[in-house]
C-alpha cells in the first residue's frame, strides 16, 4: 500500500507540475520518465499534440553499456542523446518536465546530459 500511495502522490505532483508548464514547436517539453530499470525522454510539442524526438535507456547503442555501467550514468548518455537529436532539429531551448520526480539522481543525469549536449532550461 505504501508503494501505491507513493505513485499516487508523484502523480498527483506531475499533475500539478504540468498545469504550469507546456512545450511549443519553438521550446518544447522535456519530459522524462523513470522506470525501475530504464528512463525514457521525450521532447514534446503540446501545442501541436506531438513527440519532436525521444530517447531512452532501450536502444540498441546503449542496451551494451547497461550491462557494464550504472543507471545514472546510462541516464546522462541518455540526455547526451536527446540532445544531439533536439540540436539535429534546431532546438537550442527547452522546457524540463522531471515527471514529479525529485530532481536528483537519475533525473538530475538526464538533465546534465541534455546541457552539456547544448540544450539550455
Amino acid at each position: 500500500m505504501s508503494a501505491l500511495n507513493g505513485k499516487m502522490r508523484r502523480v498527483i505532483r506531475h499533475k500539478r507540475l504540468r498545469s504550469k508548464i507546456s512545450g511549443t514547436a519553438a521550446r518544447p517539453r522535456l519530459a522524462v520518465y523513470r522506470s525501475i530499470s530504464h528512463i525514457y525522454a521525450q521532447l514534446i510539442d503540446d501545442v501541436e499534440g506531438s513527440t519532436i524526438a525521444a530517447a531512452s535507456s532501450l536502444e540498441n547503442e546503449l542496451k551494451d553499456k547497461d550491462k557494464d555501467s550504472g543507471k545514472i550514468s546510462i541516464s546522462k548518455v541518455v540526455g547526451e542523446s536527446i540532445g544531439r537529436r533536439a540540436a539535429e532539429k534546431g532546438i537550442s531551448e527547452i522546457v524540463f518536465d522531471r515527471g514529479g520526480y525529485k530532481y536528483h539522481g537519475r533525473i538530475k543525469a538526464v538533465a546534465e546530459g541534455a546541457r552539456e549536449a547544448g540544450l539550455k532550461f
